[in-house]
């Protein structure tokens, strides 16, 4: 709510810009010696309007510049003087010109809003919200748009339930739009069809492996320029306090423990999904200790790779440490707001975000 009110404050500012603009140069105009003219400079607040207001807005400003015109002729000579004539002239001319623009400007960006929503409507559809609990695990997720352009990401995120564990998957598909959000939902395809029957994580990650290389619009085969998915898939059993993951190139997972945020480094990661005619792909599961009221975060880069404005990147497991709440859902709230703050409430990139935290009983979700 802070940032719309200061988006809406500005946006006021800027309105009154070129009508003092206006205020100042006829004024001065009036009251200038007869060998200096003024006038050429209002040409300015119709051209500054159509920079950020919309047709009506730019044609007003460029109205009201022209009756300022006139009455300094009036003042100073008449209406009739050559010299007052063709800036008036002018006048008309480039606010006509910058009025088309601004015209042409409000139309691009409606269509980038309608662009952004059909594509966050997309995005909605492909990830489906995470149950807040599954067997022993309290899970919560967030997606965060960017704000640069209209083409989403390949970010995705889901969850499967297995007879004695829960199994989690993070991804991230190299590129934007159609293509991207083709290659996510094939990787969530092959998950949700198949984590619950894989008995072994390897054997699920090349199941995965196997759907993305064997699409032949899939990753690892476009001409221009090669494509893959980073992906960390996990399997969290119900009775061992241990958490086994599998880590294709993606960002490690961090584990906050007793108010410390620690890496999830693997000694062992695999190439990145789609990335078969590079090397052979060997899958090897790492095991790392997941007690009681631990919680783990997996993102995407588009988190770590925010910056501020000195552009310096989001210190993430700095910022996880600080964090003294309880639950996931709170910690992604707190992370949320953090990290549109520290970027200055636009993100260069897609962004994703699951926290999942053990509770210290077992307790299978219905």
């Amino acid at each position: 709510m802070g940032l719309r009110r200061w988006r809406r404050e500005r946006s006021r500012a800027l309105v009154a810009v070129p009508f003092l603009l206006i205020l100042v140069v006829t004024v001065v105009d009036i009251l200038a010696p007869p060998e200096v003219h003024l006038g050429p400079f209002l040409v300015a607040a119709p051209a500054v309007t159509a920079s950020f207001g919309g047709p009506w807005l730019t044609g007003l400003v460029g109205f009201v510049a022209i009756v300022a015109q006139a009455v300094v002729a009036v003042a100073r000579t008449s209406l009739t003087d050559l010299n007052h004539t063709l800036q008036i002239s002018a006048l008309i001319l480039i606010s006509a010109i910058v009025t088309l623009f601004a015209l042409h400007r409000e139309r691009h960006e409606q269509q980038m809003t309608r662009l952004r929503s059909v594509a966050r409507a997309t995005q909605g559809v492909l990830l489906r919200p995470l149950p807040r609990q599954v067997g022993p695990l309290r899970i919560a997720s967030v997606y965060l748009a960017a704000e640069a352009e209209a083409e989403i990401g390949g970010d995705l995120y889901a969850v499967a339930r297995t007879a004695g564990a829960t199994r989690l998957v993070i991804g991230d598909v190299r590129g934007k739009g159609l293509e991207a959000i083709s290659d996510a939902a094939l990787v969530l395809g092959a998950f949700r069809a198949a984590a619950h029957r894989q008995a072994a994580l390897p054997a699920l990650v090349a199941h995965l492996e196997g759907a993305v290389s064997s699409d032949p619009n899939g990753p690892g085969v476009q001409e221009e320029e090669e494509s893959f998915v980073t992906a960390a898939v996990l399997d969290v059993p119900d009775t061992e306090h241990v958490l086994h993951l599998v880590s294709c190139g993606h960002p490690p997972p961090l584990l906050l423990r007793d108010g410390r945020a620690a890496p999830m480094e693997v000694t062992r990661p695999a190439l990145p999904l789609g990335l078969t005619d590079i090397a052979r792909p060997e899958f090897t599961v790492e095991s790392f200790p997941f007690e009681a009221d631990d919680v783990v975060l997996l993102y995407t880069d588009g988190v770590t790779e925010a910056r501020d404005g000195s552009g310096t990147f989001y210190p993430l497991a700095e910022r996880m440490a600080a964090w003294s709440g309880d639950g996931p859902e709170a910690l992604l709230r707190y992370l949320c707001g953090d990290l549109l703050a520290y970027a200055g409430g636009f993100l260069g990139d897609d962004a994703a975000m699951v926290a999942v935290q053990r509770l210290p009983m077992a307790q299978p979700s219905p």
